[in-house]
């Protein structure tokens, strides 16, 4: 039998989803619960066309994942 995915929290069913990986109606019920792109953040490049690094914007993305990491980490306490 399976779980009541509309019950659980989205931190449930990315758990399931991971433990589940062939379960296409439990992913569909993920993705759909996922932020709209209207409320997307969209970082710049890393890299330019020819494959150079671009340093401010990898410092840009750094400091994104670790405020982001913060914020979870406050989540969970």
């Amino acid at each position: 039998m399976k779980p009541n995915f509309a019950e659980m929290s989205i931190k449930e069913l990315r758990a399931y989803v991971l433990a589940n990986r062939e379960d296409i109606e439990a992913l569909e019920i993920l993705f759909s619960r996922r932020s709209p792109d209207s409320e997307a953040i969209i970082y710049p490049s890393m890299f330019t066309e020819d494959g150079k690094p671009i340093e401010d914007n990898i410092r840009i993305i750094e400091e994104a994942i670790a405020q982001r990491v913060q914020q979870e980490k406050n989540n969970q306490s």
